[in-house]
């Protein structure tokens, strides 16, 4: 299963920014390997899910108009740069194609097989992307969690997370391509932009990335070697 998914997610699952179009172009050039395909029986969000995450929050999701991908990580306390619901942004991973948007709400939010609601995983969770679902000026983030398997939901200063144990393969499958074709993130505001697009454009805006993302790169060795917290929201708690 892992190296079907991994297969469909390289092939021609991903919209990437314009910083690695040819690497998603070299990838492309075997499409019968895709064979992923959504079940038919699960088209409606789980309803453990969709209650405890709120009306609002699922609209966003299921109606979705972008969906943004970034790698993050534990914020340590000297950090000063990106962050996204209290987590340090350490880079930019493209945005979500419709095929592959289908394939995480199916198999991570419709598929009762891949989720435990009564059972809670006795491990910390490790954040590794963060899926923003744009609608309209709103917007719910999705954080996939590895190699402690998690699904959480953020919405409104609310937090929700459901043990995804089952469904390890599959997130991992999701997670390795998207981290491995990340760009620092640029922020759309520091370039007078609407939405991030995932690269500097000219000489001036390389130049003003470089100066911000300083923080991220001063930090990333040492928490290499710190102990994640033990308390917080990153303690997974099913529900």
């Amino acid at each position: 299963m892992l190296l079907r998914f991994t297969a469909v997610l390289i092939c021609c699952l991903i919209t990437f920014s314009p910083a690695f179009a040819q690497d998603a172009d070299a990838t492309s050039q075997n499409p019968q390997e895709a064979t992923w395909k959504p079940d038919p029986k699960y088209n409606t969000v789980l309803e453990k899910i969709s209650s405890a995450i709120g009306p609002s929050a699922l609209n966003n999701i299921v109606n979705s108009e972008q969906v943004f991908c970034y790698q993050i990580a534990n914020r340590p306390e000297n950090y000063t740069g990106y962050t996204l619901d209290g987590m340090a942004v350490v880079g930019f991973c493209g945005v979500i194609n419709q095929e592959l948007q289908t394939l995480i709400k199916s198999e991570l939010m419709m598929n009762p097989n891949n989720i435990i609601f009564d059972q809670t995983e006795n491990c910390v969770i490790r954040p590794q992307i963060m899926l923003r679902f744009v609608r309209g000026v709103d917007s719910t983030d999705v954080l996939l969690s590895s190699p402690c398997h998690a699904l959480a939901f953020f919405y409104a200063g609310n937090i929700t997370a459901f043990n995804a144990k089952p469904a390890a393969q599959i997130i991992d499958a999701i997670i390795d391509p998207l981290i491995k074709n990340k760009v620092d993130f640029a922020s759309p505001a520091l370039f007078n932009q609407l939405m991030p697009i995932g690269v500097a454009q000219t000489d001036e805006q390389k130049a003003l990335l470089q100066k911000k993302n300083e923080p991220i790169r001063n930090w990333q060795q040492e928490q290499e070697n710190q102990k994640a917290r033990k308390a917080g929201w990153n303690k997974l708690k099913a529900n």
